[in-house]
């Protein structure tokens, strides 16, 4: 792994065709801009299901939806 350090403002270049941009940093995070062809596909790690995971056919199933101080629903919400 190459680590690198860069202050706002300055940019990562990797190949021929991809930007990254330090934006922003604020109290311990960092938001960085990614400028990339259209046809590649740009995701953060945790938004990808890992192909020995299958994704559930409804994930919200079960899922009820109760408001405080509210009588709760005889037949519960499920998505």
């Amino acid at each position: 792994m190459l680590v690198l350090s860069r202050k706002i403002g300055e940019r990562i270049l990797i190949g021929d065709n991809i930007t990254v941009t330090v934006v922003r940093i604020s109290q311990g995070i960092v938001r960085i801009g990614i400028e990339a062809p259209r046809d590649m596909s740009v995701v953060r790690e945790e938004v990808v299901v890992h192909e020995s995971e299958e994704p559930a056919e409804n994930p919200c199933e079960g899922v009820e939806i109760n408001i405080p101080g509210k009588i709760p629903p005889q037949n519960p919400i499920t998505f």
